[in-house]
């Protein structure tokens, strides 16, 4: 991602790309070489000899909060990749210190500069498909398709496994649309090939009002040829699927609001929705949050996707930490609550026929 953001700032006509910080000085070789720029390998002395009105942070999760603090308190904007760290006590802080220094900062979550959830976003805020009752969030993508060959992503104290560097983007996608969860439950963090932290996330939400919904994601899933990100939405007057690529939109009946849709389905492609982009790196919509970032340092605008809002991702996704942590009790066949007691005793007269009584129904 340095190198992506290094590749847009480079391209935009109302930034200038100053020094560029990296412990590797092969990397740093290869920039110097092939752009001129000038190189560090500590950025503190990057800060403190550089005159800046901006930094771009996208280093392994676990450095982000000690660079970005630094870059707070020289009043600089800020732009870092997600997650915007690991424990919501320290984003938080940090959402402060922002505020305080009345700084434009912004957090990576890209998906949020898609036209189709923005769509999404605005048919839901309008109740074109009534009230929200169901929501589904998933997110599958082939990062660890085996046990050997682990980087920082795969570690816990650097990376935070699939549930902070890839759920996050479902579950803040769901907070910008939706709004936070107030609580969680039935949470399963389970590991496919990692050793140290978890391949799939599964877990129910509930919303605000009467609204529940529930998120699956996995990276270990190799039928995707890169991340996919969907969401679906149940309402009272109708239904919406949308991803990246289009975004459908079922209506039983035509409320005010409708415009020129009809009733049953409707589609929408991104081509239809998207603005064009200056420079096009992975998607338009990476380009976009960069020129967003900028433009709300020219005009003094809040940005789309703060510090206090990828704050509030990271305290969902601990929320849901703790959660799978907490012992579970299941409710096994004939109100038992031991399964493996199921399997020992004896079926009652009343059970085998009522068995019976199933098997005859086939």
């Amino acid at each position: 991602m340095g190198l992506s953001h290094q590749s847009m700032v480079n391209a935009h006509p109302e930034i200038q790309l100053t020094a560029v910080c990296d412990t590797s000085g092969y990397v740093l070789d290869v920039l110097s070489k092939y752009t001129g720029v000038k190189g560090y390998t500590d950025y503190r002395k990057l800060l403190a000899e550089e005159p800046l009105d901006c930094v771009f942070v996208a280093t392994p999760s676990k450095y982000h909060a000690e660079i970005v603090h630094a870059a707070l308190e020289r009043g600089l904007h800020v732009f870092c990749e997600k997650p915007f760290g690991l424990e919501p006590e320290t984003a938080y802080r940090l959402a402060e210190l922002a505020e305080r220094k009345r700084v434009v900062n912004q957090v990576g979550y890209h998906y949020r500069f898609l036209a189709t959830f923005n769509e999404a976003k605005r048919l839901l805020d309008q109740k074109l498909i009534g009230e929200l009752h169901h929501v589904r969030i998933e997110a599958y993508g082939p990062v660890v398709l085996r046990p050997k060959g682990a980087t920082w992503r795969s570690q816990k104290s650097e990376g935070g496994g699939c549930l902070f560097d890839y759920a996050c983007h479902a579950i803040d996608l769901a907070n910008y649309i939706v709004g936070c969860p107030i609580a969680v439950s039935g949470t399963v963090l389970n590991s496919v090939f990692s050793n140290d932290v978890d391949d799939e996330i599964y877990s129910t939400f509930q919303f605000s009002g009467n609204c529940h919904g529930q998120l699956a994601t996995n990276w270990s899933d190799e039928s995707y040829r890169k991340m996919s990100v969907k969401l679906s939405f149940w309402g009272t007057n109708g239904r919406i699927n949308v991803d990246r690529q289009e975004i459908q939109t079922y209506l039983r009946s035509l409320p005010p609001a409708a415009g020129e849709l009809t009733t049953g389905w409707n589609v929408r492609y991104t081509t239809e929705l998207t603005r064009p982009v200056w420079f096009y790196v992975r998607g338009e919509e990476y380009s976009a949050q960069i020129d967003h970032f900028v433009q709300c340092i020219k005009t003094g605008a809040t940005s789309l996707s703060t510090f206090r809002t990828a704050s509030d991702t990271i305290l969902v996704a601990a929320m849901l930490r703790e959660d799978a942590m907490q012992p579970r009790t299941a409710v096994a066949l004939r109100g038992t609550r031991n399964p493996a007691a199921v399997a020992t005793q004896p079926a009652t007269r009343r059970e085998k026929s009522f068995v019976r009584s199933l098997l005859d129904r086939l």
